[in-house]
Formats: structure tokens, sequence, C-alpha cells
């Protein structure tokens, strides 16, 4: 058996005249287009908006996103509050 990992990455953002977010804290990555990514952290969910969103680099295991694009939002749902059925998740 594996043993399950509880090592607690540091969450931080560094956002670079709107143009390219690196992101560490990441668990896992729910979702992306060109449009939105959305991130699963210890803090929360994080989506992020904007266009011509592109991952240039991920990494889960150090939990390392760096994102390109024009970045307009960065919105945090707690992770109490975020966890939804599928079907609310699917008609949002």
């Amino acid at each position: 058996m594996q043993e399950e990992k509880n090592i607690k990455i540091t969450h931080n953002l560094i956002l670079k005249e709107r143009k390219s977010l690196n992101v560490s804290g990441v668990l896992d990555v729910d979702s992306f287009d060109d449009n939105t990514v959305v991130a699963y952290t210890d803090m929360g969910e994080l989506t992020i908006k904007g266009r011509d969103l592109h991952i240039s680099k991920i990494n889960l295991d150090s939990g390392d996103l760096v994102l390109d694009g024009e970045v307009s939002l960065l919105e945090y749902t707690d992770n109490n509050q975020g966890e939804k059925g599928f079907f609310s998740r699917l008609f949002r």
C-alpha cells in the first residue's frame, strides 16, 4: 500500500503585468480553456479568467502552475462552500 502524502505546499500567486501568472500550492486542475482555468489549492478553489490563457507549465508533484495570457480575474471559493454535486457543476 502506498502511504498518503500529507505534505502541505505553500500557496503563492505572482502576477506579472497581467500577462504571466505563477501559482504554487496547486493540488489539481479541474478544467481549463482559453478563457478560464479552475485549479484546486489548500486555500480553496481558484478560478482564473482572461483571454488567450495557456498553461505553459504544470507540475502537480511540486504544486507549480504557470499561465500565460491576459489575466482579468482571480477568484477563490472556500473549500467547504465550493463543494458541489455533479449536476450543479454541470449546469453552472
